[in-house]
């Protein structure tokens, strides 16, 4: 019976489906297992001290990035307070900005997903850093959006750049489906 769905998956190259259909139910179960336990999660101090460790690292390379290349008039204030002097407003960077949630994402995605375990050695902490990295374009694309659009900033944090995340998600599976990974490989062995 295994064979001739094998088969049939194969003839048919249904692996993609297959592909997709991994990646969501993968995501999905994450993000319902991640807030079922969150309480959990962010009681437990090594989790709320990596958390507040990642948002204080966010914060601090972001307001430089703020201050040294985009010369924002801004102020730092603790914890994890940029305040823009144009306008008198503020961003408090706090551990639900430090992308600790995406990054376990990229975590359990690729573990869980099909690939050579050589790869996923520096695929997952290649993950983590772009991850990282993102999250403190996006902060810094939020300054200027508290700075130029302060009406809309609610929007733009929402809608506009939290979605990024996982569009860096989606990109990273995309890329490690077609160099590394993915059914079609498991589907030709046979």
């Amino acid at each position: 019976m295994i064979e001739k769905f094998k088969t049939y998956i194969s003839k048919n190259r249904l692996w993609p489906m297959i592909d997709v259909a991994l990646f969501v139910v993968i995501t999905y179960g994450f993000h319902e297992l991640w807030w079922a336990n969150s309480g959990w999660i962010y009681s437990t101090s090594a989790f709320t001290s990596i958390a507040n460790w990642l948002a204080e690292t966010i914060y601090v390379a972001s307001a430089w990035l703020d201050g040294h290349i985009f010369g924002m008039d801004i102020e730092m204030y603790t914890p994890n307070v940029i305040h823009f002097n144009a306008n008198n407003t503020a961003i408090n960077v706090n551990e639900s900005c430090s992308g600790f949630k995406q990054m376990w994402q990229v975590l359990v995605l690729f573990l869980l997903f099909p690939g050579p375990w050589k790869q996923k050695l520096w695929y997952i902490p290649m993950g983590m850093v772009s991850i990282f990295l993102v999250n403190i374009l996006r902060i810094v694309a939020l300054s200027f959006a508290m700075i130029y659009w302060p009406q809309n900033w609610d929007f733009i944090h929402m809608w506009i750049l939290r979605p990024v995340y996982y569009l860096v998600i989606f990109i990273l599976w995309v890329i490690w489906v077609e160099k590394y990974g993915g059914m079609k490989r498991y589907f030709e062995k046979s």
